[in-house]
């Protein structure tokens, strides 16, 4: 597996219903990854192989968690589904999409690995063919203990670019997060084992500190606000990433590419968020986020004082 690890997911799956414990998420996060790996667009016939190997370097786990672990994931995640709305493409109306991971999964036990295929939905919604999608390297979830903690940073990754999420009611907090109806209905238990539980695992593992404000309905709660920002101490910066005699405040010589690589880099983000509006399309969507900044790089540099700017290059 290549350094930059990245998971991408198309946003109606980052915001969709859905139940899956640990192993069934990092098994998945591992076929996205060996998808990309392969250089090739997952197809319908299309077969994955994850190895007990790459469980275990990847999340750090024990030879016999890790074959533990997958042979657990191929059960769940074959009975598993998730759940989004969107505006039907014929009819226009309102439509509820109930959609099952996988088509095909096996577990291999004495070669210690999985063989899976995604159903013919999930495909398009993790290989980036829409525009609207969310993107993070797999490290950040990696030492994350919690179901509930993994799918809270996802959500707020979709909020990247200005550190704060709508107002997500109780009710489809909970849907998101994949809490069961029977589980934690009392609000102090959803707060302490769900909540307060995922916050202290993300900001203890993940590159970012992150709190969160309740609204009330008269006396009782309705929705939450999640607020967050880039940890200065994880953000590195390269020492190398230009010849000494090249001067880092310019963007003299750089490419859209390069210039959009800037535009993702986590500590850009926390330090030009101000920019726009968290109500604009770039304050709503990475995609138009990175589009905005690089044409405000282009414009005029001098908004961008902070920091040299080629040290936003690598992260």
């Amino acid at each position: 597996m290549s350094n930059k690890q990245l998971i991408a997911k198309d946003n109606k799956l980052i915001g969709a219903s859905y139940s899956l414990g640990i192993p069934e998420q990092r098994l998945i996060f591992l076929a996205i990854i060996e998808a990309r790996e392969q250089k090739q667009l997952i197809d319908a016939k299309g077969v994955l192989n994850i190895r007990a190997k790459s469980y275990q370097e990847q999340f750090k786990v024990e030879k016999h968690t890790s074959y533990d672990a997958l042979k657990s994931a191929t059960s769940g995640l074959f009975d598993a589904h998730f759940e989004y709305e969107d505006i039907h493409e014929k009819t226009g109306k309102q439509a509820r999409h109930v959609i099952r991971w996988v088509q095909k999964i096996s577990y291999i036990d004495d070669a210690g690995m999985v063989e899976l295929q995604f159903t013919d939905a999930v495909i398009p919604l993790i290989t980036r063919l829409s525009e609207q999608y969310t993107e993070y390297e797999l490290k950040q979830v990696s030492e994350l203990q919690s179901e509930y903690s993994i799918r809270l940073y996802e959500l707020m990754m979709q909020w990247k670019a200005v550190g704060k999420t709508n107002k997500i009611s109780v009710d489809d907090l909970r849907r998101k997060l994949g809490v069961e109806p029977k589980q934690y209905k009392k609000m102090n238990n959803f707060k302490a084992r769900v909540l307060d539980h995922a916050i202290n695992q993300i900001n203890e593992h993940t590159d970012i500190q992150a709190e969160y404000d309740q609204y009330k309905d008269g006396r009782a709660i309705a929705g939450f606000t999640f607020k967050f920002k880039v940890k200065k101490n994880k953000v590195k910066i390269a020492a190398k990433v230009e010849a000494d005699n090249v001067d880092r405040s310019t963007i003299e010589g750089l490419n859209d590419k390069q210039l959009g690589r800037i535009a993702r880099n986590p500590s850009f983000i926390a330090d030009y968020n101000d920019l726009v509006s968290s109500t604009s399309p770039a304050g709503q969507d990475m995609n138009m986020w990175e589009l905005e900044m690089i044409n405000r790089l282009k414009k005029d540099i001098s908004q961008f004082k902070k920091r040299p700017i080629r040290e936003y290059l690598e992260y």
